[in-house]
C-alpha cells in the first residue's frame, strides 16, 4: 500500500456546515520509534499500549464557504483562543491537503480540551492529532458514507502520523504497531495496525500510573530529538534492537511471561534516553526524582517479587507499569513511596484502553 491509496475520490455530495467531536487517548510505546525519515516514516517499528483515561476530546466546527489559498480556522483549549497552537495546526494541514482536499472549501473551529492537566509533561500531541484527524475523517465520511471502518481507522491514522508520528498508534487499542517489522508482517510505515497475535491475560486491564515527576517544558522537542538520529554512531545498532525487542515480546505477550516483559520495555526505555546522552548535541532528560523512583521500584520489586515495572517519554517522567491482580498493593507503594518524588505528589492513574471514540454523529 502506498500513500496513493489515501487520496480522496471527487466528491458529487455538497456539506454546508455541521460539528463532529471525538476523543482519542495518548498511548505508551512498549517498543520505542526514536528516529525518523522524511514524512514522518519511522526508522523503526514500535508497539504501544493504548491508554484509557489520558485523552484529549475535539470538537471540529465546519462552515462551508468560497475556497481560498489559505486554510481558515481557529483553535481553542478550554474554551480560549489559542494563536501560538495554530501555526502547528497549519503545518498539518499543508502537510494533507492532498489526502483531504476539502480543507480550504470551509471555516474550521477547533476546540480541544484534555482529560489530564495542561502541562503536565503527558505528550498531548499524539491524542490531540490523532482526536483533530478522526473529525477531518468523520467530515470526509459524509462526503463518502460508503467508507468501510477499516479504511476509515486507516486514513484517520495515516492523518494522525503526519501531524505527530505516534499519534497514528491512538485511533485503536489495545496493542498497536507501526512500523514495517517481520514480526507483524501487516504492519505498515504509513499508519497503525492492531496487535494480530494473542495475548495472554496477564496483559488485559494491565495498569499505567504516570508519576509527574517534572510539569515543565521539554528540554528538546521530539522533532529536534528525532533528528539526532541522522549520524548517531548508534543508531543503526539501535534500529536493529527494536526489530529484535519487537519479536522477544511476540512469545512474551503469547505466554504471559511477566518478567519478561518487564526486561525488555524497562531496557527499552533506558535506551531511548541513552541515544539522547550519547547523541550531539546531547541531553539529559531525566531528572534527579527520575533516578530516585527507577531506584525505589528496583528494590520494591526484589523485596516483593511483585511485577511492578516501568518505561519513560522522552522526558522525566516516569509510566509505571503492573497487572491489575497487584495493584491493591503497587498502589499503595506508588502512593507512600514514590508519590513524594512526584511535583506537587500528583500521578495519574490510567489502564489499557481499547481505541477512540465518536462523542457525536
Amino acid at each position: 500500500m502506498t500513500e496513493q491509496h489515501f487520496i480522496s475520490p471527487v466528491y458529487s455530495k455538497d456539506i454546508s456546515e455541521g460539528t463532529v467531536t471525538w476523543e482519542s487517548p495518548s498511548n505508551i510505546a512498549l517498543v520505542k520509534y526514536w528516529g525518523k525519515k522524511q514524512h514522518q516514516i519511522p526508522e523503526n517499528p514500535s508497539i504501544s499500549f493504548t491508554l484509557s483515561a489520558c485523552k484529549t476530546i475535539t470538537s471540529l466546527t465546519f462552515q462551508k464557504k468560497t475556497a481560498t489559498e489559505n486554510f481558515d480556522f481557529e483553535v481553542y483549549l478550554e474554551g480560549e483562543r489559542k494563536p501560538d497552537f495554530e501555526p502547528k495546526i497549519e503545518t498539518f494541514f499543508k502537510r494533507i491537503e492532498a489526502y483531504v482536499p476539502f480543507l480550504k472549501d470551509f471555516k474550521f473551529k477547533i476546540e480541544t480540551k484534555n482529560t489530564f492537566p495542561h502541562s503536565s509533561g503527558i505528550a498531548s500531541s499524539a491524542s490531540g492529532m490523532s482526536a483533530l484527524a478522526l473529525c477531518l475523517m468523520s467530515l470526509e465520511k459524509q462526503f463518502n458514507p460508503e467508507m468501510t471502518r477499516e479504511f476509515f481507522n486507516q486514513k484517520a491514522s495515516f492523518l494522525a502520523r503526519l501531524g505527530s508520528g505516534s499519534a497514528c498508534r491512538s485511533i485503536e487499542g489495545d496493542l498497536i504497531v507501526w512500523g514495517e517489522n517481520e514480526t507483524v508482517t501487516a504492519a505498515s510505515d504509513l499508519f497503525g495496525v492492531k496487535y494480530p497475535f494473542p495475548v495472554h491475560e496477564n496483559f488485559k486491564n494491565y495498569q499505567d500510573t504516570i508519576l509527574l515527576i517534572d510539569k515543565g517544558e521539554k528540554q528538546v522537542s521530539s522533532t529536534v530529538g528525532h533528528n539526532l538520529m541522522h549520524g548517531h554512531p548508534f543508531a543503526e545498532r539501535r534500529f536493529e534492537q527494536a526489530h529484535e525487542n519487537l519479536a522477544a515480546l511476540k512469545s512474551v505477550l503469547e505466554s504471559g511471561d511477566l518478567d519478561a516483559f518487564i526486561a525488555i520495555i524497562e531496557s527499552e526505555a533506558l535506551t531511548l534516553h541513552a541515544m539522547m546522552m550519547t547523541s550531539m548535541p546531547y541531553y539529559i532528560l531525566m531528572k534527579p526524582n527520575t533516578l530516585e523512583v527507577l531506584n525505589k521500584i528496583w528494590a520494591f520489586r526484589k523485596e516483593t517479587g511483585l511485577h511492578i515495572g516501568f518505561t519513560l517519554d522522552a522526558g522525566a517522567n516516569v509510566h509505571v507499569l503492573y497487572p491489575k491482580t497487584e495493584s491493591e498493593n503497587i498502589l499503595k507503594f506508588i502512593t507512600t513511596e514514590l508519590a513524594p518524588y512526584c511535583q506537587n505528589g500528583q500521578f495519574i492513574c490510567d489502564e489499557i484502553g481499547m481505541g477512540a471514540k465518536q462523542l457525536n454523529n
